[in-house]
């Protein structure tokens, strides 16, 4: 705290010391490697507003990127902060600079333990006062040590990848995890009596209300970590030993994918691709939280041209904004409910319609009777498979002969774990492992791959994830099925028949081509087998 002080002291004004040597280094550097004395000093507000970054010594002297002769002066206060000389290296422009800059000071060493090393004296009242929504999770040297605390795990989580923070109390400790690529994992364990703190601290930043304990709450907020703007749902609910809290962060700055990038198969992507370009109906994407179905529906919307079609969402909440369409956030309690929302789409003229997500008849028979009169419809089905999502919309009470004539194809996915190129290690699947997959004989002796763990994933053997998919097309053979109301079980039988590649088929061809492990197959299509009669009834 005593360097950050002195820097904003001097950035106030001139100061005496130290100063930086009077020759200059008239270069380009394009390897940026910054100085972790530079980084643990000086602030990142200060480096930002002056456009400065120290690199590693050389002979005492620490060179300092810049990017114009504006910025000399603020190497005299560098200098005065870190008792050492400067020399300044210009750069060609100000924008790798700046992302130098924001990943110098986003690609710190994890110092969580540290900070909660040092909570333990702190007066709790002086944090209660202190804590405030900090403008940068990278700019926090500033912050109360709960603040702090809070905002390092936010900021470690986003370097990690993380799209979810549970912040769990137990019995005799408080437990910190982060779900990474669908997995959680055990992240920190805070002090126990730091829990209120923390979750007030928590519930300051999504504006709710920190003196409701009984009642579970919902917030959210906006934060920065460098370039990447971070949106924060956060969940509270009350348990026998403290409220829980689950931050999920959604990564705005993130790009969209292209429907080419998700990892369907050139069979099924040609499929799709034929059934998101028709005039009307219905298409369905199913699968359970966090598959990555908005996903699959985002890329499929960029696929159509948003300036001939008149394109417009429903959705909840709106996680990424698409250009040249028109995107709506439902909302029940000011009673904006997607069905509400689709009859008042309908007046919009719209050719295309996405809605988040069927949850009941209503919304169900809205979106059949909108493909019914002339528009294409994309919606959401939680169900397991592709099968299932016909059996669920005859369950919500539609007419077996209105999902006959209208749906035109099902899209089952999951998300199974990419093994981590920089760590994986060839193995040869034994006889053991074959029954496990449901392999035949010949395929004994082929050879798949696992991975032991490194820095790069953080010793977990994955990084990133790619979708499996289950494509059920109605033609006219499944169209004369449903309209007999048939089990979940014939229409799997029939699609099987006419070619569909089930979700345990996808993910072997996965696995074999090297993308994934036997252990991510074996877990994500638990219960899901290349066998026709092995196909749960909803």
């Amino acid at each position: 705290m005593d360097e950050l002080k002195t820097i904003e002291t001097l950035s106030a004004g001139s100061a005496d010391g130290p100063t930086h040597v009077s020759s200059t280094v008239s270069e380009t550097t394009r390897d940026l490697a910054a100085s972790s004395l530079f980084v643990k000093r000086v602030p990142i507000s200060f480096a930002r507003r002056f456009g400065v970054l120290g690199l590693e010594q050389r002979n005492g002297v620490m060179p300092v990127a810049v990017a114009s002769s504006e910025s000399l002066h603020a190497l005299d206060k560098v200098s005065t902060v870190l008792g050492t000389p400067t020399e300044p290296v210009f750069v060609d422009d100000r924008a790798p600079l700046h992302e130098a800059i924001n990943q110098a000071y986003g690609l710190q060493e994890s110092v969580v333990d540290e900070v909660i090393r040092g909570l333990d004296d702190v007066d709790a009242s002086v944090l209660m006062d202190q804590l405030s929504a900090a403008d940068d999770l990278l700019d926090n040297d500033s912050s109360s040590p709960v603040t702090r605390l809070v905002d390092l795990m936010l900021l470690d989580a986003v370097k990690r990848r993380a799209s979810d923070i549970h912040i769990q109390p137990l019995e005799d400790h408080l437990q910190v995890r982060l779900r990474i690529d669908g997995v959680l994992y055990d992240y920190v364990r805070p002090p126990r009596d730091l829990l209120d703190r923390i979750v007030t601290r928590i519930k300051v930043m999504g504006k709710m209300n920190i003196a409701e304990k009984r009642l579970a709450q919902d917030g959210r907020t906006t934060v920065m970590v460098g370039e990447k703007i971070v949106d924060l749902r956060i969940s509270s609910l009350p348990t026998s030993f403290g409220e829980r809290v689950v931050l999920r962060l959604l990564d705005k700055s993130a790009r969209l994918y292209r429907l080419c990038e998700l990892g369907m198969s050139a069979a099924d992507m040609a499929s799709f691709d034929r059934l998101i370009r028709q005039s009307h109906g219905i298409i369905l994407v199913t699968g359970p939280t966090g598959s990555g179905k908005s996903t699959t529906l985002y890329a499929a919307l960029q696929e159509l041209d948003c300036k001939e079609l008149n394109i417009l969402t429903l959705e909840d909440p709106i996680e990424y904004q698409l250009s040249g369409i028109s995107q709506t956030q439902v909302s029940d309690k000011k009673g904006m409910t997607f069905a509400t929302g689709l009859r008042t789409v309908l007046r919009q003229d719209p050719d295309v319609i996405m809605v988040g997500e069927i949850r009941d008849k209503d919304t169900a028979r809205m979106a059949i009777q909108s493909s019914l009169t002339g528009h294409l419809v994309f919606s959401t089905l939680h169900t397991n498979n592709a099968a299932g999502a016909i059996a669920r919309l005859l369950d919500l009470g539609i007419e077996p002969y209105l999902v006959a004539g209208s749906l035109l194809g099902v899209l089952a996915q999951r998300l199974v774990r990419k093994i981590c190129a920089r760590c994986r290690n060839e193995h040869v699947l034994t006889q053991d492992e074959l029954q496990k997959l449901d392999l035949p004989g010949h395929c004994a002796g082929v050879t798949v791959y696992e991975a032991d763990g490194c820095d790069q994933c953080h010793s977990t053997g994955y990084y990133d994830r790619l979708g499996i998919f289950e494509l059920l097309q109605i033609k006219t053979p499944m169209r004369d099925l449903i309209a007999g109301n048939p089990r979940s079980t014939e229409i799997k039988q029939s699609a099987r028949r006419g070619g569909m590649t089930t979700l345990r088929e996808d993910a072997l061809g996965k696995l074999l081509a090297g993308d994934t492990t036997i252990e991510e197959v074996l877990r994500v299509t638990h219960g899901e087998t290349s066998d026709d009669a092995d196909t749960l009834d909803p």
